[in-house]
């Protein structure tokens, strides 16, 4: 090849080995918001590797042109076309400085803005930079792209079937990078076992690997969004019931819904419910979306909150800070009518089967009460039944706040939903707001070991579409966790049982089913939850499991050292017969002899040492085609005219040899299959013939 193409190609395969561990942040970013900014940057500095390969005097100087055009092609690509401006060069500098920090403060995928992807294709171009710069030395060449390889792993690692893909693709490129660049006469024949060493481990990765995240990894807590200042929204319940007529926001809705929620309230130190909230910024999407709701929350309404559900999972119209786990949504700074979509979606499951599932303590810990007062504990008690923590003990507390306590009204209301107040609501008045129903059941659910947790919201009003909350619909909830289903909103007040708001919605619907089939205080029974009926697990011991483990890998590296041993026969057979094609005159007709000869020794046919080529096609059994012997009959034709004819090989006599050959494969094709399988892993036709020495 001429060399100048195979510099162009070799700095065009080099390129695209650095391209890809830009695309390793598809899982941050997605696939498809990648695939343009680093294509951008990749064609400018191939560009201009090109303009520098044409004139001399640029080549000193070629990374800063480089660098150059790959700042301002992506410019023109995330900023829109235009010269070059102030907004532009901010918007880099903050690629370089912030991006990277505002997509780790993100859920993931992460919007695809410029402000969050913009260090992606800023990462690739430095190292496309450095990478040609060091294209003498390929291996080195390679670094820089491995070194955004592992900042792409540290955010997101990749796992499974798809880590081996992604590694197979880049061994690949690499691969063929190595193979341009190989001096004149080196040889490649570890090439191919290597490959296939390479498939072997990246399968057992596949195999042993299960989505773990390394320990170097990045999580989002390395760059936390800066700290708000949030009032309690739990001190705006009577505030909001006070002024009832007061609107809040509007929505139109895709389905039924029960309630809305502003905040979750999970820290309570026996005083002072907190918000243990870790906001992020909400990214694309959080998941599928099953429901939908267009949302108008007018100027002046308090408060940044925005009304949401517990399990989000799209926002569009805002850019809303969200905390994952309670479904809370905020837009700090708010002003003026804000209007958005909201996707969400809610688990689905019997009422009967939500009965009798078991609370999930394992991934929600009951949770802080601070110092509890004497005789709270053994109420706490009564009010489950004696139960063993379970949804339906749940189910039977609230229950007894329902029966045994009763909604404050008049124009003063109780507030304060510490033990000071929550003492005088559960043995003095027995009378409260959702405030201190939702409080009292947190704190009686956590003290017999049942996860519980504060919402505060809005009950969700029945009338037409679109549907106007208002102050009056305030509301507090407690919600308990439930294995395999989530959190579980419950209404101590008794509402949810007297048809209080609008039609229940899935999971509104199965709870009220699970609470029409708990049975009488004197007929509750524990329910058979897992774990129950089910042998203790034996623990094993970590020496017997390492040494398993070694085995294991020990055992798997036998199989694939054998399996490489085996395939690498026939791929060496190949190198080796490409070497020999590249022979010109004379050599290359005794290179077709030779690769003749391997070839019937391959399929068992004895090769005596002396023989000449029309000895062996008078040797060729009768079993064999005959078509053998006779091009075994012409190939002796081509040797006698290159060794004694005097004039030579010609390119002529050289084709006639090498298809001679062609036509000696084809013969013995018509073998049978076991023999054709054994000629093909027979490593006895890689050894010299005993007093020859000829490869």
């Amino acid at each position: 090849m001429n060399p100048q193409w195979t510099q162009r190609l070799s700095a065009a395969v080099l390129l695209l080995a650095i391209g890809l561990p830009g695309l390793l942040f598809a899982p941050v970013f997605g696939f498809r918001p990648l695939l343009l900014p680093i294509a951008v940057v990749l064609v400018a500095c191939f560009a201009v590797t090109e303009v520098c390969a044409r004139f001399e005097a640029l080549r000193p100087w070629r990374p800063v042109p480089a660098l150059a055009a790959g700042l301002l092609a992506l410019g023109e690509l995330e900023f829109g076309p235009g010269l070059p401006d102030a907004a532009m060069l901010r918007g880099l500098l903050d690629g370089v400085t912030r991006s990277w920090q505002l997509t780790l403060q993100s859920t993931w995928p992460a919007r695809p803005d410029a402000e969050l992807v913009l260090f992606v294709p800023l990462a690739v171009l430095v190292a496309a930079v450095l990478g040609v710069e060091l294209l003498r030395r390929p291996a080195v060449a390679l670094v820089p792209g491995l070194a955004v390889a592992g900042l792409s792993q540290a955010y997101v690692a990749l796992s499974g079937p798809a880590a081996t893909v992604a590694g197979l693709a880049y061994a690949v490129v690499a691969g063929a990078l190595f193979a341009l660049t190989r001096r004149r006469g080196s040889r490649l024949v570890l090439v191919v076992p290597a490959a296939l060493l390479a498939v072997a481990v990246a399968a057992g990765i596949t195999f042993v690997d299960q989505g773990s995240r390394p320990a170097l990894a990045i999580g989002h807590e390395a760059a936390p969004p800066p700290p708000l200042r949030i009032d309690d929204p739990l001190d705006d319940v009577v505030d909001r019931l006070t002024h009832p007529a007061a609107p809040v926001f509007s929505y139109t809705s895709t389905a039924p819904v029960d309630r809305w929620r502003t905040a979750v309230l999970d820290d309570f130190d026996g005083v002072t419910w907190r918000d243990g909230a870790d906001y992020l910024r909400l990214g694309s999407t959080l998941g599928a979306a099953t429901y939908h709701a267009r949302i108008t929350v007018p100027a002046g309404s308090g408060g940044p909150w925005l009304p949401s559900q517990a399990e989000p999972a799209t926002v569009t119209g805002v850019a809303p800070l969200v905390d994952p786990r309670t479904g809370t949504l905020l837009l700090p700074g708010r002003q003026g009518t804000v209007g958005y979509e909201l996707g969400w979606r809610e688990p689905a499951i019997a009422p009967d089967d939500l009965l009798d599932a078991g609370i999930d303590a394992g991934g929600h810990p009951a949770g802080g009460v601070g110092q509890v007062p004497p005789g709270v504990a053994e109420l706490a008690k009564t009010a489950t039944g004696g139960l063993r923590p379970s949804f339906r003990a749940a189910l039977v507390l609230e229950r007894y706040l329902a029966e045994h306590y009763h909604q404050a009204v008049g124009p003063v209301l109780p507030t304060g939903s510490g033990w000071a107040q929550l003492r005088t609501f559960l043995f003095g008045t027995r009378a409260g707001t959702s405030e201190q129903f939702a409080a009292a059941y947190a704190a009686l659910a956590r003290i017999v070991g049942i996860p519980a947790r504060i919402a505060v919201g809005f009950r969700a009003p029945a009338g037409a579409s679109p549907v106007t909350v208002h102050n009056g619909d305030a509301f507090a909830w407690p919600e308990v966790a439930v294995a395999g289903v989530g959190w579980v909103p419950l209404d101590p007040t008794g509402s949810a049982t007297r048809g209080t708001g609008a039609v229940p919605g899935g999971l509104a619907q199965a709870t009220d089913g699970a609470r029409q089939a708990l049975p009488p205080r004197p007929q509750l029974r524990d329910p058979q939850v897992g774990g129950d009926d089910e042998a203790v697990p034996v623990t094993s011991d970590p020496e017997d499991n390492r040494l398993l483990v070694v085995a294991a890998w020990v055992g798997f590296g036998l199989v694939a050292l054998l399996l490489l041993s085996a395939a690498s026969i026939p791929a060496l057979r190949a190198l080796r017969t490409a070497r020999r094609r590249r022979r010109t005159g004379a050599d290359a007709v005794v290179a077709a002899w030779l690769e003749a000869r391997d070839v019937l020794r391959a399929h068992g046919i004895a090769v005596p040492r002396g023989a000449t080529v029309r000895d062996l096609a008078r040797l060729v059994p009768s079993t064999v085609d005959g078509s053998v012997a006779e091009a075994l009959a012409w190939l002796a034709r081509q040797v006698d005219l290159a060794l004694w004819s005097g004039d030579g090989a010609d390119h002529g006599t050289v084709t006639q040899a090498w298809s001679a050959v062609r036509a000696i494969g084809k013969g013995l094709a018509g073998e049978p299959w076991r023999a054709r399988l054994r000629a093909a892993f027979d490593v006895r036709s890689l050894r010299a013939v005993p007093g020859t020495g000829t490869r």
